[in-house]
């Protein structure tokens, strides 16, 4: 008996929802059948009771004209204002405001002909003013009664019947329109859900929400041990919300699994309900994500709109979102140089496919090739150049001093020579907090590649025909590029443990790719040469409160279903990076998240000298020389956890 039971409730609860023809007729038999209740039932003792003149005119005869008469003018209105669109077992407040704007259209048309037909002598009576008020309320009484019928109904299975239907207690954190428009969706595509609640800070006792609580943070806990909640869905409008990082970690000491909807861009405001297959695990970058950025953009079009842009290292993470940025301005030519030929392919399909009227051009090239470099900018005469193409592995990079001066070095030197001879408008490149103070060859090539830079452009701007303006922005890690912690510790979880963190105490800043490329692209705009521009990073990471918090976002508790395992600094780590040297000091900017370092100065005769000889150099393949002539380049490079820290004695 339970076994059919069960099945019964699945088939009913599996409904899919009514076709919007069928509805719409439905709501045409209800139409009918209210005008044949009033006409017969209603009217005719009440007409009878005025006189013969009245009930002279209620007979069969003339029932049919003036059922064709409303149910004409009530399809109308049906087709206006779109009633039948609606699910009837969802339905709500906007709906019955639909049917009564419906019903109310289908009034005012009735009146018309009503007053017409007083106007025509030829035109026989046709509605009674009663008539017509009756019609209309009984009307949209029972087409509203038949979407409050089925939504009891099928509300009634899932609250009675949850067990046999397995259903599952979730709660939503979020009271405003964005819970509300889950929390309908929700029961419109999983009936394996079973909404117990809302969480708001600002909760009412008494205020319920599609027949669900809303709780208070407090109640609401006791509310997830009562009813074994297992999930919440956070609202997308909450994830904005400046606290919500530490309501997510009550939630998680709890051991429940948070839920959001990654694009709130998809609410219908229609049918109040947003795409249920966007609902997914919460990520760590949604943790780490800070408040979108407002850039100007109209300054940053007057840059790059029929401008020719030159991005380098344009297949790698940061390159790649200045690509996807730079698109939207519509340049004249935008130029997408790597040296992957793989990474580049992809780069290439994408910008195709998202933007398939921006005129670009995939070039494959080393920017370590002067010849090659100088074949591009000659051709195509860019406008601006984004130099993004760099060596940034520190581990990889300790072990292989050659490269990171070959490519991070010489490259950069070999692309801010070009710009200039073939006078190239803006030059902005893409440095790193590791510069500042550096404790690895990764940090010092970008610090040397800075100095190249700043110097060469006060040198040319003693000239008077110098049109060349060189930019360098400065930021920290960011979220989800290629080789950062986030993926690392992502897989090092889904292989069950352990995670390794070099240190309890380390500490780094993040930032969001697409913040740190807007970022980039309005520095670029502010900047009028030789600035050096840092960005506000916010407030630092701990990386082991991360990796901690990355293990309960999967499901787990930290050091009991996976391990934590301290492996210790890595060569050339630092336990915090700068953002600033101690010499240096800020100005601000026209953006608040921007500023200006003002820097050391170097001349350029003799630091181009050094820096040549430090290239030459690198094609001995002697590394300890090679990092010996690095520190006396920048003397702040001290050595961390390598073999180079004999050379600082």
């Amino acid at each position: 008996m339970e076994t059919k039971k069960l099945y019964f409730l699945r088939k009913i609860s599996s409904l899919r929802y009514l076709p919007r023809w069928v509805v719409f007729a439905l709501d045409m038999i209800i139409t009918f059948f209210s005008f044949l209740i009033v006409y017969f039932v209603c009217l005719r003792p009440f007409a009878q009771s005025l006189g013969n003149y009245f009930s002279s005119n209620l007979d069969t005869v003339g029932f049919f004209p003036d059922v064709w008469i409303v149910l004409i003018i009530q399809a109308v209105s049906f087709f206006i204002f779109k009633t039948y669109a609606g699910i009837l077992r969802y339905s709500a407040y906007v709906d019955l405001f639909k049917l009564f704007l419906s019903v109310l259209f289908t009034m005012g048309g009735l009146f018309f002909v009503h007053i017409l037909s007083n106007k025509i002598d030829a035109f026989p009576p046709t509605f009674l003013i009663v008539e017509i008020l009756l019609f209309s309320l009984l009307n949209i009484v029972l087409l509203f009664s038949l979407r409050l019928f089925v939504k009891t109904f099928f509300e009634q299975i899932r609250l009675e019947n949850g067990i046999l239907l397995r259903t599952e207690n979730i709660m939503i954190y979020g009271a405003g329109k964005g819970g509300v428009a889950i929390a309908k969706s929700l029961k419109a595509e999983h009936s394996n859900y079973q909404i117990v609640g809302f969480i708001d800070e600002k909760a009412d006792n008494h205020l319920q929400i599609l027949g669900a609580k809303v709780f208070s943070l407090p109640n609401a806990l006791k509310v997830i041990a009562k009813k074994n909640v297992k999930k919440i869905i956070i609202s997308p409008l909450k994830m904005q919300a400046p606290n919500v990082v530490e309501v997510i970690d009550v939630f998680l000491e709890k051991g429940i699994t948070i839920l959001t909807t990654s694009n709130f861009s998809e609410y219908n405001a229609e049918t109040s309900s947003v795409d249920v297959r966007s609902i997914q695990k919460i990520e760590i970058q949604d943790l780490l994500e800070r408040k979108e950025i407002s850039i100007d953009k109209s300054e940053i079009s007057k840059d790059l709109f029929e401008k020719v842009v030159l991005i380098t290292g344009s297949a790698g993470s940061i390159g790649s979102e200045i690509a996807r940025q730079v698109c939207s301005f519509n340049p004249k030519l935008l130029i997408v140089l790597d040296q992957s030929e793989t990474a580049l392919f992809e780069i290439k399909n994408e910008i195709k496919q998202l933007f398939p009227k921006v005129n670009f051009l995939p070039f494959l090239g080393d920017v370590r090739n002067k010849e090659r470099m100088e074949y591009v900018i000659s051709e195509y005469k860019p406008d601006v150049i984004y130099h993004a193409a760099a060596y940034k592995h520190v581990p990889m990079l300790e072990d292989n001093p050659v490269e990171a001066i070959q490519t991070n070095v010489l490259g950069t030197k070999n692309m801010a020579d070009l710009a200039v001879k073939y006078k190239v408008k803006k030059f902005v490149m893409i440095s790193t907090d590791k510069a500042v103070n550096p404790a690895n060859i990764m940090g010092a090539s970008k610090r040397i590649a800075e100095i190249y830079v700043q110097s060469y452009f006060r040198k040319i701007s003693q000239k008077e025909n110098n049109s060349t303006n060189f930019i360098t922005t400065r930021f920290g890690n960011v979220l989800g590029s290629n080789g950062s912690v986030i993926p690392i510790f992502k897989r090092q979880i889904e292989e069950g443990g352990p995670v390794k963190v070099t240190h309890p105490e380390i500490i780094r800043y993040f930032m969001t790719i697409p913040e740190a490329c807007n970022l980039v692209l309005e520095a670029g705009t502010l900047g009028k040469g030789g600035e050096i521009f840092i960005f506000d990073m916010g407030t630092p990471v701990k990386i082991d409160d991360l990796a901690k918090k990355m293990i309960r976002l999967a499901g787990f508790t930290p050091n009991v279903d996976i391990m934590i395992e301290y492996t210790g600094l890595r060569p050339g780590e630092k336990l915090y990076e700068e953002l600033l040297n101690m010499k240096e000091i800020t100005k601000e900017t026209s953006h608040k998240k921007i500023m200006i370092a003002t820097v050391q100065e170097y001349d350029y005769d003799v630091v181009s000298k050094q820096i040549d000889e430090l290239i030459d150099l690198s094609f001995s393949f002697k590394d300890f020389l090679i990092v010996q002539k690095m520190k006396q380049i920048v003397p702040e490079f001290k050595s961390k956890n390598s073999l180079y820290e004999s050379l600082d004695k």
